[in-house]
């Protein structure tokens, strides 16, 4: 319960002087006799006019103290909140070349990209994720969805040779584009990650960077590997073997590709400046939480207005009827 005047409570303070002047003339008015033996006095039976007597002044008190509270407008409020979610799509682009499975990252490049890009689709149960994979070609391994459960365990699927090897960015970054163009999510986010330069396929980036821009899709690009040089495991007749790659790629046209679409270009040099990463995008591209709240406030003084009426009345009726009565 709330007070729309609580001002008015403060009338409540005048009961006290009140009471202190009634105990006062209380004390001052009671008349004194002599008498030998009280034990007549004890025998006698008690007036229910004693009982009575302060019974007016406890419900004048009442009648002030319901009245002040009626004054202060005493409220029942109800509240409550409608809450809208406005998600944000985004479209995972994961190269998985040969050159993926390096060990400069635990416990190489692909899997690190995969765990972390899981964890990042679990924090955020509102948006539409999906998923492309490429490398010398490019296809949907999961469309947009909200079954983030289903898109985790998709992710768990991808190894390196489900399509021909190479580093086909152009083609990757059109897939992802061409699978979000039809969206009416305001906000649409692709996340690119790759480890190359673009060697295979019929379209060049900076093309698909111009066709996402036009449809309003930000591109965060990300190279994945350390400085220097890395171990790649490769099949060979006698079984695994490592080779010593350089680890170069192509950095001016992923920063092309994020500077085009207002995305941004990152550098995962390993584990934790890939989570760091994600976690920064994370932070960037944040859902959109409308939250409406309504108050409804119910007057509530009637009650105590009837309350202090019903004293009123009790009061009239003890001191000018009953006490009266008994007395005469």
């Amino acid at each position: 319960m709330t007070f729309a005047n609580p001002e008015y409570l403060f009338l409540l303070l005048l009961l006290l002087p009140i009471v202190g002047w009634y105990i006062y003339e209380l004390r001052n008015s009671d008349a004194s006799v002599q008498v030998s033996d009280t034990r007549v006095l004890a025998a006698q039976p008690k007036s229910i006019r004693i009982w009575l007597l302060h019974v007016p002044f406890v419900l004048r008190i009442a009648v002030i103290t319901l009245i002040s509270i009626a004054l202060a407008r005493p409220q029942l409020t109800n509240k409550w909140s409608s809450q809208s979610t406005e998600g944000i799509d985004i479209m995972m682009a994961l190269d998985i070349s040969g050159t993926m499975l390096a060990e400069d990252l635990r416990p190489n490049r692909l899997e690190a990209a995969k765990k972390v890009a899981s964890d990042f689709v679990i924090a955020r149960p509102n948006d539409q994720i999906g998923l492309v994979v490429f490398a010398g070609e490019s296809f949907t391994q999961c469309p947009l969805t909200t079954d983030h459960a289903v898109l985790v365990n998709l992710f768990k699927s991808v190894e390196y040779g489900m399509v021909e090897d190479g580093t086909a960015i152009g083609l990757g970054l059109a897939n992802a584009v061409n699978r979000m163009k039809d969206s009416e999510t305001k906000s649409k986010v692709i996340i690119l990650l790759t480890d190359g330069s673009n060697n295979r396929g019929d379209i060049d980036p900076q093309t698909a960077a111009e066709i996402a821009k036009t449809y309003g899709i930000r591109v965060y690009t990300i190279g994945v590997g350390s400085y220097g040089q890395a171990r790649v495991p490769v099949q060979t007749p006698i079984g695994k073997q490592y080779i010593t790659m350089d680890n170069e790629f192509d950095e001016t046209t992923l920063r092309s590709i994020a500077e085009t679409t207002g995305g941004q270009y990152f550098r995962a040099k390993d584990n934790t400046s890939l989570k760091a990463i994600y976690d920064q995008i994370d932070q960037m591209e944040k859902t959109k939480l409308r939250v409406r709240e309504f108050s409804k406030h119910t007057e509530n003084f009637m009650p105590f207005l009837y309350a202090a009426l019903i004293c009123l009345l009790l009061e009239l009726i003890i001191r000018y009827f009953v006490l009266r009565t008994i007395s005469n």
